[in-house]
């Protein structure tokens, strides 16, 4: 029976094999020969496909709130909780490691994913823009945020820029763009 290292060894490679080629670009094939398993053994973990990547964006999703609860206990400004936020994925995709938001690659396959597996990825955006949305909130009120519309609008707004500045960075081959696009988002909050 395979040990619980064993199926997180299996997350970890869906994990790198769908950031490199969506959900479609990947098998249990692929998995068992990265990971040294045989195929049936990811079986017993994730009897079906759409359970291994509901339980690794699950997962994902638990690592986020953790990440963004870090950022809110030790960064007190909200306004440089939002730099944060942009800053991890800038460092991220500097270094490729992790180098893209894997709902961001997700959200981009949607409309042909299995519902648990959306609704996953769903939930996630959901999760992010409630958290920038309580940070804007907080930095309007006092007075260290500029907002220009609804908090949701913003925080919104937020999202799709800096997931969007992944995907061009990523498009073009250059990290560096990632900041060139995030950076007038920040500044448009500053008051």
């Amino acid at each position: 029976m395979p040990s619980i290292a064993t199926a997180d060894q299996i997350l970890d490679c869906a994990q790198t094999l769908l950031v490199d080629g969506g959900y479609n670009g990947f098998s249990y094939a692929d998995i068992a020969a990265v990971v040294g398993i045989r195929k049936a053994s990811i079986h017993h973990h994730f009897p079906a496909k759409a359970d291994l990547v509901r339980t690794l964006v699950g997962r994902y999703r638990g690592e986020a709130v953790v990440g963004l609860a870090a950022i809110s206990a030790t960064v007190a400004d909200p306004y440089d909780q939002l730099r944060a936020y942009v800053e991890y994925w800038r460092g991220c995709i500097a270094k490729a490691q992790p180098s893209y938001c894997i709902c961001v690659m997700l959200a981009g396959e949607l409309p042909s994913l299995p519902e648990p597996v959306a609704a996953e990825v769903r939930a996630h955006f959901r999760s992010l823009a409630a958290w920038l949305g309580a940070a804007m909130a907080r930095g309007s009120a006092e007075g260290c945020v500029r907002l220009h519309d609804t908090v949701e609008t913003e925080a919104e707004a937020f999202v799709a820029t800096v997931h969007g500045a992944m995907l061009s960075a990523r498009a073009n081959g250059d990290p560096a763009l990632f900041g060139t696009i995030t950076a007038p988002l920040l500044k448009r909050l500053t008051p």
